[in-house]
């Protein structure tokens, strides 16, 4: 295998973790991006190229690109924040920051971009509320997917805790017309003409589903419930998965029909979901004990799950993972898994640890400690 890097966001920048032969020890550079809390980091493995997105209400919400593997940094701002208003009203204030007058091309229509990804040639980003951009200049300019916006659900869309947010962004790497998106709470959208036109993808294939649960966001009506945490594709076709506010789901059509395969989870609620990247049938997820328990691994003993037949049946993996007075919290974005043999699993903690797990799961290290709380985990590849 090449090497690996793990892409970090975190509330104080993006970090990049450089990663040995065989993924066992890491070196950690940064912070980059200005400060900026980072929702999301992507990589392009062909030509290196990373992109940072993020913001808030203080820096507004923007892109940050890198061409030289991290060394130096270019943000396409989007929107205006408080920090604008005020260096506009302080000659001062923007001259300590070096900041220049400029009228970004969304005004302040979205406070930050919570989600970035590439593929065949386009930069996509996800944003806070939600709306889809995407850039077909590497990141420098940015349009919006209007066919989504305009969704004529739109309307019935409603926010989770966090907001309404535009928070995964899933292209098929075969066909660059199919897509599919997650937005809390308004749930999973697929299309299959370039983002031209939407389907809302929630269904369940067993309507019984719905029947004996009492939870706000639980399934009902024939539906998974809208408030879907995290979606991954697996390889090979229309399969996905996705973590729920309440279970994990699986679809081997596309989203067009979910199954719900939490049973054998010691919970029905978490944040990330990843999937192996040459067997369908293998996925990891990292259960919490609850969105008001405290979110935090059941028992206070971290683990991570891991399927591999599809969900059927799950099995804790915890070497090398603390099992005593555990309470950090892995958010949505947080896991990821790279394409090597075996495949490395990867996920981040609001405690700001980075593990991997270079056997697939079955033990664990500790990549990365005392980092800012962990937003995203992804990984970049070169060959």
């Amino acid at each position: 295998m090449g090497s690996v890097t793990i892409l970090v966001g975190t509330t104080k920048g993006a970090f990049l973790l450089d990663g040995n032969e065989d993924r066992t020890k890491f070196k950690v550079r940064g912070p980059f991006c200005g400060g900026w809390p980072i929702n999301h980091v992507v990589g392009d493995s062909d030509t290196g190229t990373i992109w940072a997105g993020g913001g808030g209400d203080w820096f507004g919400a923007g892109v940050w690109r890198s061409e030289d593997g991290g060394d130096t940094w270019t943000l396409s701002k989007l929107t205006k924040g408080q920090m604008d208003d005020w260096a506009a009203n302080d000659p001062d204030f923007a001259q300590m920051i070096g900041w220049e007058p400029t009228e970004p091309p969304f005004g302040d229509e979205f406070s930050q971009v919570w989600s970035v990804g590439y593929a065949h040639g386009t930069v996509y980003a996800g944003t806070k509320p939600a709306n889809l951009l995407a850039s077909s200049d590497n990141g420098a300019t940015w349009a919006r997917v209007d066919g989504l916006t305009d969704h004529p659900s739109r309307p019935d869309w409603h926010g989770g805790a966090a907001g309404l947010v535009l928070h995964t962004i899933v292209s098929d790497p075969t066909d660059p017309a199919k897509m599919w998106i997650g937005i809390s709470a308004a749930g999973v959208f697929g299309t299959e003409d370039g983002g031209k036109t939407w389907d809302r993808r929630n269904r369940l294939s067993n309507a019984e589903a719905c029947q004996h649960h009492d939870h706000p966001a639980a399934p009902r009506d024939g539906e998974t419930g809208h408030c879907v945490h995290n979606m991954v594709q697996a390889p090979g076709g229309d399969v996905l998965y996705q973590q729920n506010h309440h279970g994990v789901y699986r679809s081997a059509d596309g989203g067009r029909s979910w199954d719900d395969v939490t049973e054998g989870l010691p919970s029905t609620f978490g944040f990330p979901i990843a999937v192996h990247p040459r067997d369908p049938q293998t996925v990891w997820t990292l259960p919490l004990n609850g969105d008001t328990q405290g979110r935090f691994p059941p028992d206070a003993k971290a683990a991570v799950w891991k399927s591999s037949d599809g969900g059927q049946s799950w099995a804790a993996k915890r070497e090398g993972l603390p099992q005593e007075a555990c309470f950090f919290t892995v958010l949505r974005q947080a896991m990821a898994n790279d394409r090597a043999e075996p495949a490395g699993v990867y996920f981040g903690t609001n405690t700001g640890s980075v593990f991997v797990s270079p056997d697939e799961g079955e033990t664990w290290i500790e990549a990365a400690r005392h980092l800012p709380t962990v937003l995203a985990v992804e990984v970049l590849e070169r060959s």
